[in-house]
């Protein structure tokens, strides 16, 4: 069989603002395409199909597109929830759904429960675990111990009996791939999901998972290697400045009565690239080195000592796509008095408007902006005077 792994697809998300449909989109005719390329029969997604709980109308369409074209590819589907999806709306019709080639598994009652798919001369079972809420699912798994860990552990423990009792029974050999929406220990994160733990402590040791054939992982968005046989697909979009250098796309894996026989990446061209550029605005609007970031979204840090003026309209000028604009000045002091306490030992209404723009942008009133200001101030005195 061939499988391809995928999670994280935050369905509905914007990037700073910036609506990703088009470029999930992109995303979506590039899977097709590689399902048809490749003669893929199961594509796997890890969890976070939606980026919230109450995805708008317009999203849950492009979701139901996205199955509709899949499995006109030829390729089958297996789907569970991950901590941005609601379950029980995800998990909404899924036994109708099952019908048709598409597996949505959303319960934890049914994670050791496997969809079986026949390789020919070998078995793929399946076990999609949802993300394990620890409040939500301590009593239903008989767990005392508080964590993440110890409720992947309990339902991973299920999963091996159900797998051993498979492999006992059956007359050809049953590979055990399972999903899970967790934070393995030693992965690296990116600045766009949603902490599951509180200074690592509830992150699953990547040991839970090597003793099955593959374990496809979701949550985290970077595509990685944390052993072999156990993977993070990354998300198929950037959804963070943070993953600028990351290679978007997926894990493609072919399986044999031998066991795993090969795992090979798929990458996904991005719409949009990411750029983030750091340095003072001349250097940044001349130099020729940041010629490629004029078509990426970008995330400029200014590094003036004083905030430059109309900075926002001039970088936008040669890069129109910024998104995210940081004015961090070399070498300022940050001995000075907080704002508060500098308002505090204003001794004047014109001290405490330059204290403000002071703060703003990081530069005093200059001389013609102080002397309007004074003008206006003095002719606020004299119409309390008149009356």
């Amino acid at each position: 069989m061939k499988i391809l792994h995928t999670s994280d697809w935050h369905l509905g998300r914007s990037f700073h603002g910036a609506g990703l449909e088009s470029a999930q989109r992109r995303f979506l005719d590039e899977l097709i395409a590689c399902v048809e390329g490749d003669g893929i029969d199961l594509v796997l997604v890890s969890g976070d199909v939606y980026d919230r709980a109450m995805p708008g109308v317009d999203v849950v369409s492009l979701f139901d597109e996205a199955l509709v074209r899949i499995r006109a590819a030829g390729a089958l589907v297996v789907v569970t929830s991950g901590n941005h999806d609601s379950a029980i709306r995800l998990g909404f019709g899924a036994r109708l759904m099952e019908v048709s080639g598409v597996h949505v598994r959303t319960e934890v009652a049914a994670a050791a429960d496997p969809v079986v798919f026949d390789g020919g001369d070998h078995h793929v079972a399946v076990y999609p675990v949802p993300y394990l809420e620890p409040r939500m699912v301590r009593d239903e798994l008989g767990v005392e111990e508080p964590g993440h860990p110890a409720v992947v552990r309990a339902v991973l423990e299920r999963i091996r009996a159900d797998l051993a009792r498979r492999r006992a029974e059956a007359a050809e050999p049953v590979l055990a791939v399972v999903m899970a929406h967790v934070f393995a220990a030693g992965a690296e994160p990116s600045e766009s999901e949603r902490d599951l733990s509180i200074g690592g402590v509830d992150n699953v040791p990547v040991s839970y998972f090597e003793d099955f054939d593959y374990a496809a992982l979701g949550h985290l968005h970077g595509r990685q290697r944390l052993a072999e046989n156990v993977r993070y697909s990354g998300s198929p979009v950037a959804y963070s400045f943070s993953e600028a250098q990351h290679r978007k796309g997926a894990w493609l894996i072919e399986t044999g009565a031998e066991g795993i026989l090969g795992v090979e990446a798929r990458d996904w061209t991005p719409e949009r690239s990411l750029a983030t550029l750091r340095g003072d605005l001349e250097d940044l609007l001349s130099d020729a080195s940041h010629a490629a970031a004029e078509s990426a979204y970008c995330q400029v840090t200014l590094t003036d000592a004083e905030r430059p003026a109309r900075a926002l309209e001039r970088i936008r000028g040669r890069f129109p796509h910024l998104l995210v604009l940081r004015f961090e000045p070399r070498d300022r002091q940050e001995q000075d008095a907080s704002y508060a306490e500098r308002l505090r030992r204003a001794q004047s209404p014109i001290q405490v408007t330059g204290d403000f723009v002071d703060h703003v942008r990081r530069r005093g009133l200059a001389d013609d902006e102080r002397a309007v200001m004074e003008s206006a101030f003095a002719a606020v005195h004299e119409g309390k005077g008149d009356a």
